[in-house]
């Protein structure tokens, strides 16, 4: 198996590194390269730089690891802040300097030494049945009463996205408090964690649960799926709720970017990386994927917008990011993936 790996890693890169003798920036991501693409044409037409993607939805920080040195790979892209954090912690980023990203992209969502950077954010919000529920406002805290019992579905708590919640509520309401809120939310499930964000949605579409956890973009990409025209009934089927929007505001989530640590085009990499923080390039990017961009000046699609507006929760990314391991151990600690008990 290891010579195999290895000879895949060699033919990647002479594909790639091929490509950039010109002015070409390579690209992993684990972002489909179809939804990059887009915004990457927007960078060609403006710079004349070219892209060259290579898409790896797993295992792409065990790539950059063992192609050391000699990996092509100048800019990484991932889909969420546990994804951004790998990177860092697996030595294979570099900081960067640039008034350019400092200026468009807020503090609490780049890296405290600039060895990552936020570009679009997604909510973390409560899907809700229209044809069970009432409501029109709900608490991230309110989820644990058990008035919900039996009626909330959402995925593995060990999932990214719901550990970089449950980070949160650690750093809002401390350890002590935060684990008795996950045991009551894990008492209030109508069966054990599984799926998708998506397979929420059908949960409340069946009448299995009332309420879901999942990202806003989900819901873009129900709304417009055209190959599987039965998760726009999913959609119809819940409205969107922004937990603790009128307070300390809803939890969010980042797709970023960093720069690989061996980046054999730096100059093309820095370009690529201050364009993505543009206002044009946001609203594409964002448009594209059903997220907000994180430059204030871009412009939210209709579908995202509709929705409804969201209220981001201020916290410092960098603080959900060293919580992490902590709410990891706790869901093991108070069996969240067992479910109720």
């Amino acid at each position: 198996m290891k010579q195999l790996f290895g000879m895949l890693c060699a033919s990647a890169l002479i594909g790639i590194t091929a490509t950039a003798q010109g002015q070409t920036v390579n690209i992993y991501s684990t972002r489909q390269d179809d939804l990059i693409a887009p915004v990457l044409d927007a960078f060609t037409a403006a710079t004349g730089i070219d892209t060259e993607v290579l898409f790896l939805k797993k295992g792409l920080v065990d790539r950059v690891v063992a192609e050391g040195a000699g990996s092509p790979a100048d800019v990484l892209l991932t889909t969420d802040i546990g994804g951004l954090i790998s990177f860092v912690n697996e030595g294979v980023t570099q900081a960067v300097s640039s008034e350019v990203i400092a200026a468009n992209i807020p503090a609490r969502f780049r890296d405290d030494e600039n060895q990552w950077f936020g570009l679009t954010m997604r909510g973390r919000v409560v899907y809700a049945s229209v044809d069970r529920t009432d409501i029109d406002s709900i608490t991230y805290e309110e989820l644990a009463d058990p008035k919900w019992q039996g009626r909330i579905c959402t995925r593995s708590g060990q999932h990214g996205y719901n550990i970089a919640l449950f980070a949160s509520m650690i750093d809002e309401l401390g350890e002590a408090a935060a684990t008795a809120w996950l045991e009551g939310l894990r008492d209030n499930l109508a069966r054990k964690p599984e799926g998708n964000d998506r397979a929420q949605a059908k949960g409340i579409y069946s009448g299995e649960c009332d309420l879901g956890i999942g990202n806003t973009y989900y819901v873009g990409l129900m709304e417009t799926n055209e190959k599987e025209p039965e998760q726009k009934e999913w959609r119809k089927s819940l409205k969107v709720i922004f937990p603790n929007n009128q307070g300390r505001g809803t939890h969010v989530n980042v797709s970023g970017m960093t720069m690989a640590r061996h980046a054999p085009n730096p100059a093309e990499a820095i370009a690529l990386m201050e364009f993505l923080t543009t206002a044009e390039a946001q609203s594409i990017y964002a448009e594209q994927v059903f997220e907000y961009p994180v430059l204030q000046a871009a412009q939210v699609s209709d579908t995202v917008a509709s929705f409804g507006d969201i209220n981001p929760d201020s916290r410092d990314l960098n603080v959900i990011g060293n919580l992490r391991g902590r709410a990891s151990e706790l869901v093991d600690v108070v069996g969240y993936n067992q479910g109720a008990q």
